[in-house]
Formats: structure tokens, sequence, C-alpha cells
């Protein structure tokens, strides 16, 4: 597995949605369905976010754009760090539900909403070394750095450059490939 690069699995910035930080919500959700229809992609998850120079300052997330559609998440996120990780039971969610008065807009005016949130006000930006990878590196050292800071996928670079995305999806076929290749 460590001749495995990570250039050689990862999903190339092409063959991904992507839109400029100043686009809005339902400009971002067409990007990433127009993408997930082209014959030549992987199933893309998120939308990558440029600026004006076509660099990706940061993405969007399906996660992401459904909860900015209801803007009490925020409130409830920002007043307790570390909250969302927590496990909660179908009661007190319930309850939190009703307490912040979540979902109660009727989901017609979703797009009206998708039309005022700006993407760069939603957008996941990385912000720790942890969350980029040379596109160099091998297979082992990115399934190291994926599992060891719980992320979903990692930005490649290549001269500090952002050339792709790799995501779990792909590291977790490079594992499931060799365990068959042992025959057990």
């Amino acid at each position: 597995m460590s001749d495995i690069l990570v250039k050689d699995i990862m999903i190339p910035l092409d063959q991904y949605a992507t839109v400029e930080e100043n686009a809005n919500l339902y400009d971002a959700v067409m990007a990433l369905e127009a993408c997930q229809a082209r014959e030549d992609v992987r199933d893309p998850r998120a939308v990558l976010v440029v600026d004006k120079k076509n660099h990706v300052v940061g993405k969007l997330s399906l996660l992401d754009v459904i909860k900015a559609l209801e803007p009490s998440y925020e409130k409830i996120l920002e007043s307790r760090p570390g909250f969302a990780r927590l496990g909660f039971s179908h009661r007190f969610l319930k309850l939190l539900a009703d307490d912040y008065n979540l979902w109660a807009n009727p989901l017609e005016q979703i797009c009206r909403k998708a039309a005022d949130i700006k993407v760069k006000d939603i957008m996941y930006s990385p912000s720790s070394e942890g969350e980029y990878v040379d596109e160099d590196a091998t297979l082992p050292e990115a399934l190291h750095q994926v599992i060891m800071g719980h992320h979903q996928s990692l930005l490649v670079m290549k001269k500090k450059r952002i050339t792709g995305i790799l995501r779990v999806r792909e590291l977790f076929e490079q594992v499931t490939e060799a365990m068959k290749a042992c025959g057990l």
C-alpha cells in the first residue's frame, strides 16, 4: 500500500463542483447537482468555494447546506462549543427542536432563504495543517492523517496549491481492495 500515492486516488479539482465565495446557497446547490450529473465524476458530496483568483478558500458539505437553512442551529452550536459531538436522547433532541422552534417555517420558504444566504458566510474554511495532504504522500500517511484528525476528506496540495480532494471513500476502497487481495 505504500506505493500508492494520494495523487493516484484523489479526485482532481476539475471533477468537483465549485462556486465563487460571493455565490448564494442556491447557486452552490445547482453547481453540485450539475456536477453530480456528469458521467466523469465520482459522486461529489461537497462544493468547493473559490476566490476571484480561483483558489480554494473553503468547502460546503451537504450538512452545511441543510444546517444553513435553519439559522437557529448556529445559535445552538455557537453557544455551546462541542455540543454537537455529544450523544443525546430522542426526547432531549425533540425538546431542543421545540425550544428553538426549529424547522417551524414551511419548507416552501427554502427558495427565498437559499437566495439570501451567501456561501462565504456558511462555508467551512480549513484552518489546520492536518486538513491538507501533499499529493505525493503515501496511502498509509493519508490513512493515518484522516484517522487521527477524524476527517471525512483532505485537501490535496502540490506546491501550496490545492489540486484535489481525498475522501474517506477513496481510502476505504483502497483498503478493501487490499483486504480482498488477501484471499481470505
